[in-house]
């Protein structure tokens, strides 16, 4: 399996991400520059963390027009697995790949903890190695992470499984029923707050988030 990790002005959660694959899934992960990201030819590709752009305009905005998004846009049509984390979560959804809106925390604060979460849906790329209703626990780490959708929307997406994470106990940011990550119709293309790649080995505090990209190997295989 080939997975590229896209690399934009500001990232600073793609080595973190690259390692994680690397060292402890043993997956062939390459870092790609994202205006060289072009092709599409990778079995699965992750938009990381960060500040793509320094944030101007809005978070993800212009990371949402790189070249590399044409090719991000393709691979999510053609069904490969598609994981947008924290910046990436905004790339995915200025770009049209995931419904919703994400707003500032409701604090107007940048929030950096570890939070307690739950599995909504285990029928997405990121999702699919753990049981629903799984407790976990992950970082955040972000400003604009409050995830916003009118009430029609949001039942939506929660009859149709597409609500994959939320809140298990506080609700830090202020985010729409707790929900910090959802995935499009087909559950390939999935976008999470949380911060996977630092919840990937004991040292870092917890492994709950090697489950994701557990996940993303198994959905490779179907």
């Amino acid at each position: 399996m080939r997975v590229a990790v896209i690399e934009f002005p500001g990232s600073n959660c793609d080595r973190d991400t690259v390692h994680v694959l690397k060292e402890s899934l043993r997956i062939d992960a390459n870092l790609v520059w994202h205006n060289d990201f072009k092709d599409g030819s990778y079995d699965a590709v992750i938009l990381p963390g960060g500040f793509s752009f320094g944030d101007h305009l809005r978070a993800g905005i212009i990371a949402a027009h790189s070249p590399a998004t044409k090719a991000v846009i393709q691979m999510a049509s053609d069904g490969k697995p598609v994981l947008g984390i924290c910046n990436g979560f905004q790339i995915l959804i200025e770009a049209g790949l995931l419904p919703g809106a994400l707003l500032r925390n409701a604090g107007l604060k940048f929030v950096c903890k570890w939070t307690a979460l739950k599995v909504e849906a285990n029928n997405s790329a990121f999702t699919c190695t753990f049981k629903k209703d799984t407790k976990i626990r992950m970082p955040i780490a972000h400003n604009e992470g409050r995830y916003f959708a009118d009430d029609e929307l949001l039942d939506a997406l929660s009859a149709a499984g597409q609500i994959v994470m939320k809140y298990d106990e506080e609700n830090p940011t202020g985010t729409a029923r707790g929900i910090v990550g959802v995935s499009n119709e087909k559950g390939n293309v999935v976008g999470m707050m949380p911060h996977p790649e630092r919840a990937s080995d004991s040292a870092l505090g917890g492994t709950d988030g090697l489950k994701v990209f557990e996940s993303m190997v198994e959905w490779a295989k179907c």
